[in-house]
């Protein structure tokens, strides 16, 4: 299922008093920018994300998608978010998108591709471990622009053509334009989530 209006309220739970609990939208403040609203948690009723194999994220903004996202969409919106702080990315597979949060607030999200269930994608949480803006796979001789390498077999997160039907063997695709995006907001060693089912 493709991120929908309000998703990422959707799958947000907050801590409160050390019991995690589902957070409605209706509690979650909006601010209006520019370009677009972002929600954001009272003080100390921030959101909490499950971080597979890591600790939990503590959330203090998400951007409010007021539509659904359909393959090739992106949002990507720093607005109101600090403009440095450590960077995490969160991969959910059943949902099929892409959380990018800089110190807590998300600034960057899309719908994405992943792998087959002949070559899955893996879940956990990795670092990157190498980053290259013009990769050439040489297990598939494909072209990997932006791509961001999450294990040593070559799984990796790099920009692809997302559209309905397609999948890959075992990395992220993302649209071009946000693998751009993002390729200049991570570096080696910053932490990628992979959640599934």
């Amino acid at each position: 299922m493709i991120r929908s209006v309000l998703g990422a309220a959707a799958f947000a739970l907050v801590a409160v008093a050390g019991v995690v609990t589902p957070v409605a939208a209706t509690t979650i403040a909006t601010t209006i920018g520019s370009y677009g609203a972002r929600f954001r948690y009272p003080a100390g009723r921030e959101g909490v994300l499950p971080m597979t194999g890591a600790q939990p994220m503590r959330v203090h903004s998400l951007l409010a998608i007021r539509k659904p996202m359909r393959f090739g969409d992106y949002v990507w919106n720093d607005i109101g978010a600090p403009p440095t702080g450590k960077v995490r990315v969160r991969v959910d597979l059943p949902r099929q998108t892409i959380s990018v949060f800089r110190d807590g607030h998300e600034i960057g999200t899309a719908v994405i591709l992943y792998g087959t269930d002949h070559k899955p994608t893996p879940t956990g949480t990795f670092p990157i471990l190498m980053r290259a803006r013009q990769h050439q796979s040489s297990l598939y001789d494909a072209e990997m622009p932006y791509m961001l390498r999450l294990t040593n077999d070559g799984v990796a997160i790099h920009a692809s053509s997302v559209r309905r039907g397609s999948a890959t063997h075992g990395c992220i695709g993302v649209p071009l334009s946000f693998a751009q995006l993002l390729f200049d907001q991570v570096a080696r060693g910053d932490l990628v989530t992979i959640v599934g089912t």
